[in-house]
C-alpha cells in the first residue's frame, strides 16, 4: 500500500476542510494554501498524503509534505497555513488523535522493556516533531482509512490498528516524544499539568514559580523543561492562549475591543491592541471584522 493510495482514499471520504472518518480520525483536504491562522495542535499524529503544510510554535518553524508525519504531544498554540496546495492538487492528509492509556498500555508490554526511562529529571523532549514515514507506517494509516467503507468490522479492527500505529511510532525517530505520552513522571506529563493551568486560567496573573510548583520541579528545572518542549517561556504560552481565545471572542462581538481584551487578561487596552496586531498581522477591530466578511463569503 502507497501513499497514492492513501491520497485516493482521503480524496473519496475527505470534503472541504476536515472531515471526520470516526472517533478519534479525521482526513483533510484543502483546495488552496489560504492566510496563516492561529489554532491548537490537539494531542495529534498527523501524515500528510500531498501538499505541504508549515506550522510555527514560538521560533520553531516545520514543515512537512508527502510521507512526513507530524506529532504533537501536548495541545499547543500554533500558527499554521498548508503551503501547496490548489484545486487541482489539494493538498491530503490524515489525522489521528494520540491517546496516553493506549500508549501507556503498549509500554507495559514485555518488548517495550528496552526502552530507555526519562523521568522527571531528564531532559524534555520537543511536543511538536516531523519525520519521514516509513512505509510500514503508511500501510497501517491506509488500512485505518479503508475502515471508513467497513463500519461492521471497524469496532474490531479500529483499536488494533490504532495500537499498530502507535507502536511504530514509539519505535520510531520521535518516539521518545510519543512514549512520554504514557510515562506519568515525565518531564512532559508534568510540563503538560503547568500547560493544562495556563489553559484553563489564562486570564489570571501567574508567576513561573507557582507553574513550577504545579509542575513539581524546580523554577530553574521547569523553565528549561517548559522552553524545550514548548519552544516558548511560560508567560510567552499565557499571551499566545489569551490572544488566541480574545480573537475567537472577537469574531461574535468585533466592537467590544476593550471589554475582550480585558476579559482574557489584559488591563491596558493599548497593550492587548499591540500584541495583538503583532501577532495576527491587524487591529482586533479590524482583524475581526475581515474574518466575519470571509466567513460570509464562504458561507
Amino acid at each position: 500500500m502507497t501513499l497514492g493510495e492513501l491520497a485516493r482514499l482521503v480524496t473519496r471520504h475527505a470534503d472541504r476542510g476536515t472531515t471526520d472518518l470516526f472517533d478519534g480520525a479525521q482526513v483533510a483536504r484543502v483546495a488552496s494554501p489560504g492566510a496563516p491562522e492561529s489554532a491548537m495542535t490537539g494531542v495529534v499524529f498527523a501524515l500528510i498524503a500531498a501538499g505541504e503544510k508549515t506550522l510555527v510554535l514560538g521560533d520553531r518553524e516545520l514543515r512537512y509534505g508527502p510521507g512526513q508525519y507530524l506529532v504533537a504531544s501536548l495541545d499547543l498554540p500554533v500558527t499554521g497555513q498548508f503551503t501547496r496546495a490548489s484545486r487541482a492538487e489539494p493538498a491530503l492528509g490524515f489525522g489521528l488523535r494520540l491517546r496516553p492509556s493506549v500508549v501507556a498500555e503498549l509500554l507495559l508490554h514485555p518488548s517495550a522493556r528496552d526502552f530507555a526511562r526519562h523521568g522527571r529529571g531528564a531532559s524534555a523532549p520537543p511536543a511538536l516533531a516531523v519525520s519521514t514515514a516509513p512505509a510500514e507506517l503508511v500501510d497501517a494509516v491506509v488500512r485505518m482509512v479503508r475502515l471508513a467503507d467497513r463500519p461492521r468490522d471497524r469496532a474490531v479492527l479500529q483499536p488494533m490498528l490504532e495500537r499498530e500505529v502507535l507502536w511504530l511510532l514509539m519505535t520510531g525517530p520521535q518516539g521518545e516524544t510519543v512514549r512520554q505520552l504514557g510515562l506519568s513522571d515525565s518531564s512532559l506529563s508534568s510540563v503538560g499539568r503547568a500547560v493544562r493551568w495556563l489553559r484553563e486560567h489564562y486570564a489570571q496573573p501567574v508567576r513561573v514559580d507557582d507553574l513550577a510548583a504545579i509542575a513539581a520541579m524546580s523554577p530553574s528545572a521547569f523553565h528549561r523543561s517548559f522552553a524545550a518542549v514548548t519552544a516558548m517561556s511560560p508567560i510567552q504560552f499565557q499571551k499566545r492562549i489569551r490572544l488566541q481565545e480574545a480573537r475567537l471572542r472577537l469574531l461574535a462581538d468585533p466592537a467590544d475591543v476593550a471589554g475582550i481584551g480585558h476579559s482574557v487578561g489584559y488591563e491596558s487596552a493599548s497593550q492587548f491592541s499591540r500584541e495583538y496586531r503583532r501577532l495576527f498581522g491587524l487591529p482586533p477591530g479590524r482583524d475581526a471584522l475581515r474574518m466575519r466578511a470571509e466567513a460570509r463569503a464562504a458561507g
